[in-house]
């Protein structure tokens, strides 16, 4: 068949070998396009760039249980181009990793030379540097999943302001001000509105990963703009003194931290007096039909391990709020989605924090066909939105705004 390459001549032509291509088969991860009546299985050209992400993540350090979950979705022509400029970012961590390994190697080693005693603090500095491995691919996989869940959003949001357009307005941000982003993600709140940044402002940007808060950085290209820094901390010890800034924020952060009342008091330490705090967070009802269909394909799937709205939602976020501010008010974002494609909606899916993956582990295609059935049925499925922000001032400082 013209077009069409056989096992040996696509291993042939890939440069591996015939056992790799029929492994990868046998795994799941690199299915043949067609088999023939006669058993022959045949792959195209487009195999070659789903051959080359397989590669390209096992380098990097993914296992195969992890690559057949990023790769479920490479059907689809967008998720190409998405591909590419994920491993691009991913191998430039790995060459700012190896520098820094040689630069400790070339250190040590000249150590040696000039015949220093053996500073043992070294070697373990070298084994830790070694080690950061994990962390990049760990840092990767975690930024990665994030940009796609705000993809979905962006995509197929029915609020045309915006999430993030949304939050920067009810800020009301002044010329001069001093803020502070704690859990800053990959930056997209001020991304989204850099062009309406009123002159003076400083922006400090922080979060306890520092793979993330270099993600910010390349995000934004902003690494000589004067008004933003950027710091890596732990939220519950903010390395700021008291009455600092104007403005702090945590956006879809406090779920996630491990003593919720030890940041929030740092948060009001760190706040003048007439100073807002701004903290995002989501409902009961946030996103539900996506969990009743992971469900509804298999009643163990969770897509998340634990509720996050039960830690600090919509419902009770005022009462975690009160012993440390005032006049809290909490303000609606109005939204939901509607999703007419599949494969967006399967990487949502397979990018949350729940145990999908191991649920699905041999049966993606499975699921991708009842997605297809679904979103056939339906011609659009609507997605509940249930987000929104607590604003918080000290001595009777918060404005009354629409939540409109």
């Amino acid at each position: 068949m013209r077009g069409y390459y056989t096992s040996g001549e696509f291993a042939r032509k890939a440069n591996v070998s015939i056992r790799t291509v029929r492994y990868y088969d046998q795994q799941g991860i690199l299915k043949p396009t067609c088999v023939t009546e006669a058993g022959y299985r045949l792959y195209t050209d487009g195999d070659f760039l789903r051959l080359q992400k397989i590669l390209s993540l096992k380098y990097l350090g993914f296992s195969l249980d992890e690559i057949r979950s990023m790769t479920v979705n490479d059907e689809d022509e967008g998720s190409i181009g998405q591909s590419l400029r994920l491993q691009l970012q991913l191998v430039r961590k790995k060459i700012d990793h190896l520098k820094l390994v040689e630069q400790t190697l070339e250190e040590t080693s000249e150590m040696l030379r000039r015949g220093d005693e053996l500073d043992w603090n070294k070697i373990l500095h070298l084994i830790h540097i070694t080690n950061m491995e994990k962390t990049l691919v760990e840092q990767y996989k975690n930024g990665a999943n994030l940009d796609i869940r705000i993809q979905l959003h962006d995509r197929y949001t029915t609020n045309p302001e915006g999430w993030f357009r949304w939050i920067y307005r009810q800020l009301e941000l002044k010329p001069g001000q001093r803020v502070l982003e704690l859990g800053c993600g990959n930056g997209q709140l001020w991304k989204d509105n850099l062009d309406r940044l009123p002159p003076g402002v400083q922006i400090v940007l922080s979060d306890a990963s520092p793979g993330m808060v270099e993600d910010a950085r390349e995000s934004l290209r902003t690494r000589e703009d004067p008004r933003f820094s950027w710091k890596v901390f732990d939220c519950a010890r903010i390395p700021f003194p008291d009455r600092s800034f104007d403005l702090v924020i945590a956006n879809h952060l406090l779920f996630y931290v491990k003593d919720i009342g030890a940041a929030l008091e740092e948060a009001s330490r760190v706040l003048k007096p007439g100073g807002l705090f701004c903290c995002s967070t989501y409902g009961r009802e946030h996103m539900k039909e996506i969990s009743q269909m992971g469900r509804e394909f298999d009643a163990r799937m969770k897509l998340s391990d634990v509720n996050l709205y039960e830690i600090f939602g919509l419902e009770n976020g005022e009462e975690e709020l009160r012993p440390y501010f005032s006049d809290i008010q909490k303000l609606i974002y109005e939204d939901s989605l509607n999703v007419d494609q599949t494969g967006p909606l399967l990487e949502y899916i397979l990018s949350c924090h729940g145990n999908q993956n191991d649920v699905l582990n041999g049966r993606y295609e499975d699921f991708r066909r009842f997605l297809d059935r679904k979103m056939e049925k339906q011609g659009t499925i609507r997605i509940t939105k249930q987000a929104g922000i607590f604003l918080c001032g000290k001595r009777n400082t918060i404005r009354k705004q629409s939540s409109i």
